[in-house]
């Protein structure tokens, strides 16, 4: 499969559409677009590959994540899948936008599909496995493509950080527990794609990042 990267102004999320140019099914990971011209450029990149929208996948429901759900689901009629887990997460996004005091509308968000631990998402020929990596939120998952070397993280691994676990539902020790245990198994050249900033490897993270040393 292949995958495109879009960055988003809110928080400076990361959005991922992952796809198979083969038979052009796509799944988007973490839609974080809010602004007209965001969402346009999510729309323009899908129609132009003339790619269908299978699912809209979540890592969590943290209010950054999901700021795109309600537009693409309006636009693309795709399910919504994520961990149970973050279901209060999704049920108060309202809720969190006040608590960070921001001034955009955003909408609270249901779970279509629960994602479990060891599900496989198929996209045409593709396949996703999800990790289940709480620690940030109770129910964030990783996404892992063992064909192509990949592994979305969301918010659990960073180049070089690790996600914050001061919200509710957070955990530090689970968080690195998580990452020991789920993802630094994974070979060391696969590919890293998180929630923000730069993409990086497990091996680069498991030789230089200070909080997992």
């Amino acid at each position: 499969m292949k995958i495109a990267i879009f960055t988003f102004s809110l928080f400076g999320i990361n959005t991922y559409v992952v796809y198979d140019p083969s038979t052009k099914k796509c799944a988007v990971v973490d839609p974080g677009m809010m602004l007209d011209e965001e969402k346009k450029a999510m729309e323009d990149f899908i129609s132009r590959n003339n790619l269908e929208v299978e699912y809209i996948i979540d890592t969590h429901l943290h209010m950054d994540h999901v700021a795109g759900v309600a537009f693409l689901k309006e636009k693309y009629h795709a399910p919504l899948l994520a961990h149970r887990d973050d279901e209060f997460w999704g049920e108060n996004v309202e809720a969190q936008v006040r608590m960070f005091h921001m001034r955009h509308q955003l909408e609270n968000v249901k779970i279509d599909r629960y994602l479990e631990a060891g599900d496989v998402i198929k996209i045409g020929e593709g396949e996703l496995k999800v990790i289940h990596v709480p620690g940030h939120s109770p129910g964030s998952v990783a996404l892992y493509d063992a064909k192509d070397g990949f592994v979305i993280t969301g918010d659990a691994l960073f180049a070089g950080s690790i996600g914050r676990t001061d919200l509710p539902g957070g955990n530090g020790p689970q968080l690195i527990k998580s990452i020991k245990e789920g993802l630094f198994p994974l070979p060391d050249n696969t590919v890293v794609y998180p929630g923000h900033g730069p993409s990086t490897t497990i091996g680069d993270e498991k030789r230089s990042n200070p909080f997992l040393r």
